[in-house]
């Protein structure tokens, strides 16, 4: 099949979870089948990087991702006047609209993958133009819960009502895309059921939908052997993303000192581009708080960790960072959230703690039981190898492709 593969990130190097999804896919689908990449890219996306893609795709066409002030004032504007959430709005980019109309133009594709909500729109133009093709969709999380459980936590009411206005928006128009698309691939079923579940009677049918989810390499994960001693908390996700600087603002403000007063010798270490201002402040007043930006190699930080956290309030999808901690053969604590649509047993392969004092409590026992702490760790390396692995578990990728076909037959 010719495939025509719209993502909103590009995705390599893998150092976040839409980009795993993405580029495990993508790799899984380019061995199969004549693949055209089409990616935003950002400034600090290096050509080597598409150029890796491009060694395993038919063809990589990338559109710079222009976030400007002015332009997000005026997508604020065109939110306000069309009722389109601000998160879609602020990515129209008619230069990508153009390249799309290019990439058309040169080749008949049998189907239009759209990677996640946001490149939802520039597949729809596509199935315009070749109405032949299949429209598929890979919803990495229910989008419209991201700002619903953000607001839940938000005492400034303005960003409450910020928050609140674009969970609706986002509820019509998540329900509308996912009807418009012959296909749906969700990675959990709750995300599924979320969006189901926001139907009335008298509303029409979701698109068919296939469960897929987010997966890695578990070659490419190697378990980092643990240093001497293993005295760091650690917490690593990109800060831009606000649950996660949630989560950890959290964690550093209602949960680290209960820790640190019964294990002084811990230090609390997180990874992250663009750490919010409160937990910079923190940090500030307390050595034992390492916050360290963004890390491209974090293995020398992972051999000393004794406990790594997820302490996620906000979110949709899989949170990729419990995979890759158990792929790295470290112990994890976790929220509810946090490991929300995650195959695992609490108290076997991760503890689970969503107050503060509980939170603690889990993360001081791992701290003071090494062997438990290790065996936790082997188990949720067992939980990768076997529901986690690209290899195996996206063959589920060729059931929609040949669902489709049969469609079209």
């Amino acid at each position: 099949m010719h495939i025509l593969f719209l993502t909103q990130v590009l995705p390599y190097p893998i150092d976040a979870g839409p980009k795993m999804r993405s580029y495990y896919v993508l790799r899984y689908l380019a061995a199969r089948h004549q693949v055209t990449l089409l990616s935003f890219v950002r400034p600090t996306d290096r050509p080597e990087a598409a150029a890796h893609l491009a060694e395993f795709c038919a063809a990589v066409h990338t559109v710079p991702m222009r976030r400007r002030p002015d332009r997000e004032l005026l997508a604020a504007a065109r939110s306000l006047l069309t009722g389109e959430p601000f998160l879609i709005a602020r990515d129209l980019s008619p230069e990508m609209v153009t390249s799309l109309r290019e990439r058309l133009a040169e080749t008949r594709f049998d189907a239009i993958l759209a990677d996640q909500l946001w490149m939802a729109r520039y597949a729809l133009i596509a199935g315009e133009l070749q109405p032949e093709a299949r429209l598929i969709l890979d919803q990495h999380n229910a989008v419209f819960m991201i700002p619903e459980r953000l607001a839940e936590g938000e005492k400034n009411p303005f960003k409450r009502l910020f928050l609140g206005r674009e969970t609706g928006r986002l509820k019509a128009f998540e329900t509308a895309v996912c009807r418009q698309f012959d296909h749906v691939v969700w990675v959990t079923e709750e995300d599924r059921a979320a969006v189901c579940d926001l139907l009335t009677d008298d509303d029409p049918p979701l698109a068919p939908s296939t469960i897929i989810p987010i997966c890695l390499d578990p070659e490419d994960s190697r378990w980092v052997e643990p240093a001497s001693p293993t005295h760091r908390v650690t917490f690593i996700g990109g800060l831009h993303w606000p649950p996660n600087a949630a989560g950890i603002t959290w964690f550093a403000r209602e949960v680290w000192p209960r820790i640190a007063a019964e294990r002084p010798d811990a230090v609390l270490t997180v990874i992250g581009k663009n750490p919010p201002a409160e937990l910079v402040r923190l940090a500030a007043g307390d050595p034992h708080i390492e916050v360290t930006g963004y890390v491209a190699d974090p293995t020398l930080y992972l051999a000393e960790t004794g406990v790594f956290i997820v302490p996620l309030h906000a979110g949709g999808g899989m949170r990729v960072k419990v995979i890759e901690a158990w792929a790295w053969g470290l112990p994890i604590v976790s929220t509810t959230i946090g490991a929300e649509g995650i195959h695992y047993r609490e108290g076997v392969d991760l503890l689970i703690a969503d107050r503060p004092e509980d939170f603690a409590v889990a993360v001081c026992r791992l701290l003071d039981c090494p062997a438990e702490a290790e065996a936790m760790a082997a188990a949720g390396r067992r939980a990768v190898e076997r529901h986690y692995d690209w290899r195996t578990v996206y063959h589920a990728w060729d059931d929609v492709l040949a669902a489709d076909l049969l469609e079209v037959a």
